[in-house]
């Protein structure tokens, strides 16, 4: 979906820095598009036109998933959702735990704040592995809602994260692919 340019621009744009957080890790920091707020504009674009008339709510997974999540949210005139770390929202609130590589972690979401039958886009600046997001979409199912979209900045496809997105039977977008 994204143009060829758009796509030229961010490659020229993000960072890749080697060996960090460790050794053998290609971090991709988009802190760059920041710096550009007519490239941000053309990503927002970008991910709105993938959900436009297609969904009722956007939530983003913190923290990353709030840069692009909520713009998006007001590029489409939805309500915007924040899914947080464990132990950030008062209650009331639903938890989903998931498994990382060393050990587990927990995401929370406030009730109510999604509708029964609401038609969901599920946004997050990467796809790796597919852990949180999958996590995310079932703390959407959990208040009745449907994950019906997810969305990235970047999905790094060798990690194979769409897999466990498909069980939802949602549409899958990246801008970029690495």
């Amino acid at each position: 979906m994204a143009s060829a340019e758009l796509i030229r621009k961010l490659e020229a744009t993000i960072e890749n820095i080697p060996d960090f957080p460790i050794p053998g890790i290609q971090f991709k920091d988009i802190c760059p598009i920041f710096l550009q707020p007519k490239l941000y504009e053309e990503v927002i674009a970008d991910l709105a036109d993938f959900s436009r008339g297609k969904v009722d709510a956007v939530c983003g997974i913190e923290s990353r998933g709030y840069l692009f999540g909520i713009a998006i949210a007001v590029a489409l005139d939805v309500p915007f959702v924040l899914i947080r770390k464990a132990g950030k929202l008062p209650p009331p609130f639903i938890s989903e735990s998931y498994d990382l590589e060393y050990g587990s972690a927990t995401i929370e979401m406030k009730t109510g704040h999604l509708q029964e039958g609401q038609r969901v886009l599920i946004h997050d600046d990467l796809l790796a592995t597919g852990g949180t997001t999958e996590a995310a979409a079932k703390l959407v199912a959990k208040q009745g809602a449907i994950p019906k979209q997810f969305s990235f900045l970047i999905d790094l496809k060798d990690l194979n994260g769409q897999d466990r997105l498909k069980k939802f039977d949602a549409d899958i977008y990246a801008v970029l692919k690495y």
